[in-house]
């Protein structure tokens, strides 16, 4: 491992957004494995990195190799989960990666579930939170959570962020971390004011560009993020917190249950063809 580069050998698992981006900015500074869960899901991993990589300087789609055997990272210094926002889906992921990889430092690019309440699903202390925004290319911010067992990661850990062009904040293990146990309380209340008083979405979301310089109105983030994957969210940090305000209103809720989950379906609190 290198002192200012931080891991030379790192693996990807999963197969989305969070995941592909994530391996898309790695290519930049080494060989990078994607850990896909199944063919399908391979070959679209592998067309979206290398359309990342087309789109972000240095990166190098030939550094790039997806299999679907976990075997296959078993010389990786470091693996990255980066699956759906669910702690049993998280902690099967990582079990296999910790059996085939039993040298490599662990991390999960969790929103806002406890890094030390995952390490003990997977049943060690070595794992440490790595959680990127999306998209990733593009956004300067990474959070990074080390707790105390996986302490000898750090200067590796900080050092790969840097060599990735991200801005690391050391962060405490609570849910939601730092942005969003503050970002969800205000996304949540946009969608309450539209229940109590009845303005359309574009409304609200013109009041916060304009009124407060937001480069996007909450109604429309919402939407970005997915209303399913801010609903797992908010019932992580109301799990932690009891505070009414992490809570996911019933309007999101309701249109998650409509099959409304935002951009990624077409329909949210926008219409998008």
């Amino acid at each position: 491992m290198s002192a200012t580069q931080g891991y030379l050998s790192p693996g990807i698992a999963g197969s989305g957004a969070i995941a592909t981006g994530l391996a898309a900015i790695s290519t930049t500074t080494a060989e990078t494995i994607l850990l896909a869960r199944s063919e399908a899901s391979a070959w679209r991993a592998e067309e979206k990195v290398v359309a990342a990589c087309a789109k972000i300087e240095g990166a190098e789609p030939s550094r790039l190799r997806v299999t679907t055997d976990p075997a296959d990272l078993s010389r990786c210094d470091l693996v990255v989960e980066a699956v759906v926002e669910d702690l049993e889906a998280k902690s099967e992921v990582l079990a296999a990666v910790a059996r085939a990889c039993p040298d490599a430092d662990l991390a999960t690019t969790t929103s806002s579930l406890s890094i030390a309440e995952i390490g003990r699903a997977v049943g060690t202390d070595r794992l440490w939170g790595l959680h990127v925004f999306n998209p990733v290319p593009r956004m300067a911010l990474v959070e990074v959570c080390i707790p105390a067992g996986a302490s000898a990661a750090r200067e590796r850990a900080l050092a790969w962020c840097a060599a990735l062009g991200k801005t690391a904040v050391e962060v405490p293990d609570q849910a939601g971390f730092v942005v969003n146990r503050l970002l969800f309380p205000y996304l949540f209340d946009a969608v309450r004011l539209m229940e109590r008083t009845g303005m359309e979405a574009g409304e609200v979301d013109a009041c916060m560009k304009l009124g407060a310089s937001h480069p996007m109105g909450p109604l429309a983030l919402l939407d970005f993020v997915g209303l399913d994957v801010s609903e797992a969210i908010g019932d992580a940090l109301y799990a932690d917190s009891g505070e009414p305000a992490h809570k996911p209103p019933g309007l999101l809720v309701e249109k998650i249950g409509e099959g409304k989950l935002g951009r990624k379906t077409g329909e949210g609190f926008y219409t998008y063809e």
